[in-house]
């Protein structure tokens, strides 16, 4: 998990990408590796999500391919076998919590409040979503409950985008943001990834700016 969540950290935004059409997975992957986002989180609402998996892994073997949206250890399974590198869920579902951790799969679980963090703490997770993020509270949220969990860094995700990412870089406890406006789904429909490139290396930019 540790190393899982250290390239966390360097790319500093995990895009979060809904695929309606696994023709689409190839195309979008190398948008983003040409980009300088080697990294995609694909999310289980869609039938074509399993599959788009397999082709960005099997396509593109260095990027980090992961699932998002994950609601039962079933889609667990079918994520990891499809080659996901990760698991990112909306809440924190004990039982799918643990089922990763047993597994050693890592998984990063959506947190709202003290509690759901206190039940990844108890199954060994320091790394946790924070969803969604805006709605919940934003960054004032992450700082209040970061307070009496020294060990736990966030990962926001839900209203992020350009305007307000780099404020979230600038707090050390967070990991890193997932976003999806370098990746909206009528670009994606539309075939036109070469604009995705590009809204993927302005993204990478605002990263470097923080982050240096």
């Amino acid at each position: 998990m540790e190393k899982i969540f250290k390239q966390f950290r360097e790319l500093g935004i995990i895009p979060v990408v809904v695929l309606d059409n696994a023709k689409d997975a190839a195309p979008l992957a190398k948008a983003l590796c040409e980009g300088g986002l080697p990294v995609a989180e694909v999310t289980f609402r869609t039938d074509a999500a399993e599959e788009s998996i397999r082709i960005m892994s099997e396509q593109y073997p260095d990027m980090l391919v992961g699932a998002g949206t994950v609601l039962t250890t079933e889609q667990v399974d079918r994520a990891v076998a499809a080659g996901a590198k990760f698991i990112v869920s909306p809440g924190t579902n004990p039982r799918i919590v643990k089922y990763c951790v047993e597994k050693g799969i890592p998984i990063c679980p959506g947190t709202t409040n003290p509690s759901d963090i206190e039940q990844a703490l108890e199954n060994g997770l320091k790394v946790v979503k924070f969803f969604p993020a805006e709605p919940a509270g934003g960054l004032p949220m992450i700082k209040a409950m970061a307070a009496p969990y020294v060990d736990v860094m966030f990962m926001p995700t839900g209203g992020i985008k350009p305007s307000n990412i780099r404020r979230y870089l600038e707090y050390d406890r967070i990991i890193a943001c997932g976003g999806s406006w370098m990746v909206p789904g009528d670009l994606v429909k539309a075939g036109e990834f070469n604009k995705i490139t590009e809204l993927t290396k302005e993204a990478v930019e605002i990263v470097k700016e923080v982050r240096g």
